[in-house]
């Protein structure tokens, strides 16, 4: 084998793993973005939540002591 058809043969390997490895980081990207998607639901449900609580809160009656003290 010549230098040069060694030279591309090397290249060639080299440029098929990188594009493996770039597949193989687009799918964990991918799978990141759905579990940041997941907790941002997870988040607006919790703060929707506390919004609710918070205003139920908010019309209770106040505490007072009882006539007998």
């Amino acid at each position: 084998m010549s230098d040069e058809q060694s030279r591309i043969t090397t290249l060639e390997e080299l440029v098929a793993y990188q594009a493996k490895t770039i597949e193989e980081l687009s799918d964990q990207v991918a799978e990141q973005w759905k579990v940041v998607e997941q907790t941002r639901l997870k988040l607006d449900r919790l703060a929707e939540r506390f919004l609710t609580l918070e205003d139920q809160t908010m019309d209770a009656p106040a505490i007072t002591k009882p006539p007998h003290y």
